[in-house]
């Protein structure tokens, strides 16, 4: 692994990087729980296609900070001598518990509490999903980085992007022809995704899976900017200089994928590559911001909250979607328990807006409560 070398010392531990992470989850389990996803604010829903909006920055900023995390993580285990033969052993391990966690996650409660059967869930139960890009992602970022040079990486990086723009828009769709990103299914990845998965793709698209195989391309070019912003933050060089650097680079990545996005629109189901790059300028930024504030400044107002998330958040993201999904299966008179709740709490005499959002705060504010306990007692759970 290369880094930059100055007389300045690498930042030992930088809380900045839980923040961040811990924003990013919050955001997850904010957006991930409308208390009636028909009448959530515009902020906290997905673009319907090209476009984005606020919620479209979450998974790609969780996937920059896996980058990052990948190089402080790694950094750590190389300039102490450990040999490669058990870092990959556990790079693989891993991956394939983040992938597993995904896949139950996706099955859950396995025919019970009114689910479909276990013998029709089998039919099509969804392989691809967030857990799985992320295993992926960070398998092959972390082999990428533990192997090759910065420069190598960055040549990844724009192969990555670049082919995949010239697969999406130049390359025929079989029994279609001419490529059509305008259209849901009318695409390479969609394609891809029918003829591997079959009915085991997520089931609100239908013809295609927003964390498909095609798509995994350049979500693995988000994950390398997250690298190269750790890179940075390792990077034995000024504080002021770090800060500066990072906030360069998102605005350059910020406008790059702007005026790409008018040639390859900015789309989050199929993660095209300008998508990519707008998403890690904003991801540099905001990590930039949180660095300023919180490492340099030193400020600790309000962190505690996101750090509780940010030590814990594969946990909280497994265990808020297991439960968001009891909740909408056990149903009482036909009406799910998740809205009986709603219901009588929130949605019987707040505005329907105001209402979904304040059940969503609810239950962000319920699992910093457990979060919280956890913490106290330094209950981390990692993989």
């Amino acid at each position: 692994m290369a880094e930059q070398t100055s007389t300045a010392e690498a930042p030992s531990r930088l809380l900045s990087v839980d923040v961040f992470r811990g924003m990013t989850m919050v955001a997850m389990i904010l957006v991930n729980n409308p208390g009636d996803g028909s009448t959530t604010y515009w902020p906290l829903q997905h673009a319907r296609w090209h476009g984005w909006t606020p919620t479209d920055l979450v998974f790609p900023f969780f996937l920059f900070i896996v980058g990052v995390s990948i190089v402080l993580a790694l950094r750590r285990r190389v300039d102490g001598g450990s040999p490669l033969r058990p870092l990959h052993l556990k790079i693989l391990r891993r991956s394939l518990i983040l992938f597993g966690l995904g896949l139950l996650l996706a099955g859950f409660p396995f025919g019970l509490f009114g689910s479909r059967s276990f013998a029709e869930l089998l039919a099509v139960w969804r392989i691809p999903g967030v857990l799985q890009r992320i295993a992926v992602c960070y398998l092959v970022v972390s082999l990428l980085v533990l192997h090759y040079r910065v420069r190598t990486l960055k040549l990844v990086t724009v192969a990555l992007l670049v082919g995949y723009w010239a697969l999406m828009t130049l390359v025929p769709v079989p029994g279609q022809g001419a490529p059509d990103i305008d259209e849901p299914g009318g695409h390479l990845s969609a394609w891809l995704d029918r003829a591997v998965f079959g009915d085991h793709v997520w089931e609100y698209a239908k013809v295609y899976d927003p964390e498909g195989l095609l798509s995994t391309l350049p979500a693995l070019a988000t994950t390398l900017f997250g690298v190269f912003a750790g890179l940075l933050l390792a990077a034995r060089i000024e504080p002021l200089e770090r800060l500066t650097r990072l906030l360069v680079a998102g605005a350059l990545l910020t406008a790059t994928g702007f005026v790409w996005g008018w040639f390859f629109p900015i789309n989050k189901p199929i993660w095209t590559s300008s998508y990519a790059v707008f998403t890690a300028g904003l991801a540099f930024s905001t990590l930039a911001l949180c660095y300023w504030w919180v490492d340099l400044r030193g400020e600790r107002r309000l962190t505690h909250f996101f750090v509780i998330y940010g030590v814990n958040a594969i946990a909280v993201y497994v265990g808020s979607g297991a439960l968001a999904r009891l909740l909408g299966l056990i149903t009482i008179d036909g009406v799910s328990l998740q809205q009986v709740i709603y219901r009588a709490l929130l949605g019987s005499w707040l505005p329907p807006q105001v209402a979904s959002l304040a059940y969503a705060l609810a239950w962000v504010a319920g699992w910093a409560l457990l979060l919280t306990w956890m913490y106290r007692r330094k209950i981390l759970i990692k993989i």
